[in-house]
């Protein structure tokens, strides 16, 4: 499969797909996160943003309503990227304790070990929760 993502003309660097709101859309994510990434020389970023973006886009896919999310990487200094996931649910994402018994909830805690940060913007129309990574040389 080819990943198609959309430049942007101005601002911080960045790429953006809409995709359907369904569990396969992570790995399509992956992949993106994984092109931007080695286009801007940040590889050593690349397996901890997939992680990351597979976790973000599973619980959009899992909470959020309307058929598409819209998966947004962006470079925010030379070896700074946020990577996020926006969708049409204004309902903020809640960070759980995992629990031994239970196959799902670890996706926030899994990502708040990864990212440097990472957080919830409120949208008009929904929200996009977005993580932080920090390559070498981060000032």
């Amino acid at each position: 499969m080819i990943v198609a993502a959309t430049p942007r003309p101005t601002g911080h660097p960045g790429y953006s797909e809409s995709l359907p709101r369904e569990p396969e859309s992570a790995a399509t994510a992956r992949r993106l996160v994984r092109v931007a990434l080695a286009a801007w020389g940040l590889d050593d970023l690349a397996d901890d943003g997939a992680l990351i973006i597979s976790e973000l886009v599973s619980n959009a896919v899992q909470h959020a309503r309307r058929e598409s999310i819209r998966v947004v990487i962006d470079r925010l200094d030379e070896a700074c990227v946020r990577l996020g996931v926006v969708d049409f649910s204004k309902v903020r994402p809640v960070r759980r304790e995992p629990d031994p018994e239970r196959e799902s909830g670890r996706g926030l805690a899994l990502v708040g070990e990864l990212a440097e940060t990472w957080g919830t913007e409120p949208l008009p129309w929904g929200k996009q929760v977005w993580a932080e990574l920090h390559g070498k040389g981060h000032k």
